[in-house]
C-alpha cells in the first residue's frame, strides 16, 4: 500500500505520494501551511479515482471535465501528466516517463494507491 509522505521546507510543507515499492508517483506544489498541503491530500485522495484522462499528446485530444488527469509532454519531450482538481487547481504532478504506457501506469497507481494512503510526517 503506498503512502503520503509531508515534509517541511524553508517555504511551507508539500508532500509526495508513495507507491508500495516507495516509488514517488505525484508530487504536490508548496503550500504555506501544513494545514493547506493536508487539504491538498484529501483533494488528491478524492479526486484520483473518479478523475478523468485528458490526453494532450494526442491529435485531435479532447478536453475533459475536472477532475482531470493531464497528460502532456514536457519540454524534454518526456510524459508527465498532472491531477486537477474540481476546481481546476493542479493538486499533484508526476516525475517525467520516456513512454505513454507508463506514464498511464503512474496515473493507474496514483488511482489505485492515493484513495487510503496513510498520511506520515518525514522529519
Amino acid at each position: 500500500m503506498g503512502k503520503f509522505v509531508i515534509r517541511s521546507t524553508e517555504k511551507g510543507s508539500r508532500f509526495n505520494l508513495l507507491a508500495g515499492n516507495g516509488q514517488v508517483i505525484a508530487t504536490s506544489q508548496t503550500y504555506k501551511s501544513l494545514s493547506s498541503c493536508k487539504g491538498g491530500i484529501g483533494s488528491v485522495k478524492a479526486c484520483a479515482p473518479v478523475a478523468n484522462v485528458e490526453d494532450q499528446t494526442q491529435e485531435d485530444w479532447e478536453k475533459a471535465k475536472c477532475p482531470k488527469f493531464q497528460i502532456y509532454l514536457d519540454k524534454s519531450g518526456e510524459f508527465r501528466f498532472r491531477l486537477l482538481a474540481s476546481n481546476g487547481q493542479n493538486i499533484a504532478a508526476s516525475e517525467g516517463y520516456t513512454r505513454l504506457d507508463s506514464c498511464l501506469n503512474g496515473i493507474e497507481s496514483v488511482r489505485n494507491n492515493a484513495p487510503e494512503a496513510p498520511v506520515e510526517r518525514e522529519e
